[in-house]
């Protein structure tokens, strides 16, 4: 699908947005447009990996359509670096605590926005933001037929989904966000709303941690293993763990990046298990796995653009964020977002959702002039597919587009 690189200048410049669609099986309504979050993740290979995300109720009424956003994947991709730079990049003391390593974290954040200039271009940069991405959608809606948007957006996703309701709330016809963001917070706020999450998961990973055989701590309780994690951490900090994969040294932020993978789903939790039984005793190549799969290190070494995208789009919609040396300027979308004549938008949180913790979903859905908050009272980050109440209540929902009660589920 072709759009313009700016939309200030919509004869100019154009891009090419890669879809891919799923056909109805049944009696079709529309389209539905799924977004799988990031920012960076790309909707091609997301929905080709997943089986198609919805219900077969909703397939069989629905195309299920997902897409690249701008900047990701088949979609003008942002490219920064290449492997040997993202492993350095990635592998920063995310705890910087002496001079040196605070020096050596700006010069690589310095490193990283020149490589995405050089390689991106600066005509690009600028236009990889939601707010651009948004307008995509509804170029998207128009091309696929629909009056209004059936649309179901996970996690970054939600973001995304609430600015384009607030940007067009009467072309929405139905909207799920699942794993709320809330756009009024700025990145200070969000990050910090985030490390409680994280905390919080990982206290419910070590609660059922202690309940199995393998569980590699020490102590039983809560405090005493967090402490355990802790001295791993600086542990790691330290003296890298042994890796017998590779030559790349599994430090602290190696660690940390895989645990708070981890957690978000519960799936992962039997192989930190053995990772961390494995890194008790200094071996830290199984925590490696785990932190590639986070950080979009495949088998050959290369990376996908999830995690330069990721940071192209934050920059951009985040001009407050930890981009200093960012070669264009962001722009924050300017208010909170109300999407004043929408129809009934649903807005899911899952109580101990590590990357976008509960409170977002309930402070979303106060929000939105027409909100509606359903609660999945569970572990994991997002809901949709995950629990029978829930997912009954959304597929009625996006079926039927009437309004369904708030209320909680269990998973």
């Amino acid at each position: 699908m072709s759009v313009p690189l700016d939309y200030a200048q919509p004869e100019a410049d154009q891009i090419q947005i890669s879809l891919i669609r799923l056909p109805a099986t049944g009696k079709k309504i529309g389209s539905i447009v799924l977004n799988f979050g990031g920012p960076g993740a790309s909707g091609v290979e997301s929905l080709k990996d997943s089986n198609g995300t919805v219900s077969p109720a909703v397939r069989e009424h629905f195309d299920v359509v997902s897409f690249d956003p701008r900047g990701v994947g088949g979609s003008s991709p942002v490219h920064c670096m290449g492997t040997l730079g993202l492993d350095a990049y990635l592998s920063i003391d995310p705890t910087p605590d002496t001079p040196r390593e605070e020096k050596q974290s700006e010069r690589w954040d310095s490193t990283f926005a020149k490589n995405c200039l050089e390689r991106s271009g600066k005509k690009l940069l600028a236009h990889v933001g939601t707010v651009d991405a948004a307008r995509d959608m509804d170029v998207m809606r128009a091309t696929l037929g629909d009056a209004g948007l059936t649309y179901l957006g996970f996690s970054y996703g939600t973001y995304l989904g609430s600015l384009y309701a607030d940007m067009y709330p009467k072309r929405v016809r139905a909207m799920v966000l699942d794993g709320a963001e809330d756009p009024s917070l700025d990145m200070d706020a969000f990050t910090e709303d985030q490390d409680r999450g994280f905390q919080i998961a990982t206290e419910s990973f070590l609660r059922d941690c202690f309940k199995s055989a393998d569980c590699p701590f020490r102590t039983r309780s809560v405090k005493g293993a967090l402490d355990e994690l802790d001295k791993l951490y600086m542990r790691a900090d330290d003296a890298p763990l042994r890796n017998t994969r590779d030559a790349r040294q599994v430090n602290e932020a190696v660690v940390r990046a895989a645990v708070d993978f981890s957690m978000y789903q519960t799936s992962s939790w039997p192989h930190l298990r053995q990772a961390l039984t494995d890194a008790f005793k200094g071996d830290g190549t199984k925590l490696l796995r785990l932190a590639d799969v986070g950080n979009g290190r495949r088998s050959d070494g290369t990376y996908d653009n999830d995690f330069e995208a990721l940071m192209a789009i934050n920059c951009v919609d985040h001009p407050e964020a930890p981009c200093p040396h960012w070669p264009v300027k962001g722009t924050r979308y300017p208010k909170k977002v109300r999407a004043e004549g929408s129809p009934p938008i649903v807005v899911v949180g899952t109580t101990r959702d590590p990357a976008t913790p509960y409170k977002l979903a309930k402070s979303l859905a106060k929000q939105l002039a027409n909100g509606v908050l359903l609660t999945n009272d569970a572990d994991g980050h997002t809901a949709y597919g995950g629990s029978y109440c829930l997912d009954r209540k959304i597929d009625e929902y996006l079926i039927s587009a009437k309004r369904p009660q708030d209320g909680a589920c269990k998973a």
